[in-house]
């Protein structure tokens, strides 16, 4: 079976904005509601929805959470379940998005 990809966050903004590659975030609903990556999807580790996964193969998929375990945890899975063939991990999540200085979705 194969393994979920490591992608730095620099790496995942430069294939979202080329639209390449769609991000998937799997924090929960407040967290969201502090700190959100524009153009993400939104699809709660709590209340997964494995079909609500993308699976145009000509996008990579990434995961995110807040430091990078949990989306760990569901791009695996979709891995292992052979929902996806390939998919991807932002090392770090979000809190290594903010500290590289990349930019949030504002209110």
């Amino acid at each position: 079976m194969p393994d979920l990809i490591e992608v730095d966050p620099k790496t995942a903004k430069a294939w979202m904005d080329a639209g390449e590659a769609i991000l998937i975030d799997v924090r929960e609903l407040q967290e969201l509601e502090e700190v959100r990556i524009s153009g993400a999807l939104h699809n709660p580790m709590s209340d997964f929805d494995a079909d609500a996964v993308p699976t145009d193969a000509s996008k990579k998929i990434i995961f995110v959470c807040a430091m990078g375990m949990r989306s760990q945890q569901v791009g695996q899975y979709l891995l292992n379940t052979k929902k996806l063939s390939a998919a991807y991990n932002m090392t770090g999540g979000t809190s290594n998005w903010a500290q590289l200085g990349l930019p949030f979705e504002h209110e």
